[in-house]
């Protein structure tokens, strides 16, 4: 799979999304080590700790379908700037692997690719536990 695929995924994932405070739709498409790819979109709450982002979405819907690698992601908005993961993500992402390469797609289509261990410097990780 190109990262184009991977990134139109993150695209159509970002139509689901329910985003009636912030209206800034996220979507995110994983890639994993068995070669599937499963999606999720932000689903924000009005208590707003109860928020879910696109990746965190993406990733426990991989996960509880026996995923536990993780190759790439995709992460789009809507917006002039690259889509990146907030810290919680990164965070979470960091669980199953630091070497995850990030997608941060803008809503012209243009994107940055970044490993997670850059965009997370000395993260909390079973690496270094």
């Amino acid at each position: 799979m190109t990262d184009r695929e991977l990134i139109e995924m993150a695209i159509a994932a970002s139509e689901n999304a329910y985003a009636p405070y912030s209206n800034y739709k996220v979507g995110a498409a994983v890639e994993c080590g068995s070669g599937e790819v499963y999606k999720g979109c932000n689903v924000e709450n009005a208590a707003f700790g109860g928020t879910i982002c696109a990746e965190r979405n993406a990733y426990t819907t991989a996960v509880a379908n026996g995923e536990r690698k993780f190759n790439r992601i995709a992460v789009y908005a809507n917006g002039e700037d690259y889509c990146v993961p907030c810290g919680q993500c990164r965070q979470f992402m960091a669980e199953f692997g630091l070497d995850t390469l990030v997608l941060c797609v803008r809503g012209d289509g243009e994107y940055e690719a970044h490993p997670l261990r850059e965009m997370l410097p000395f993260a909390f990780s079973k690496e270094y536990l």
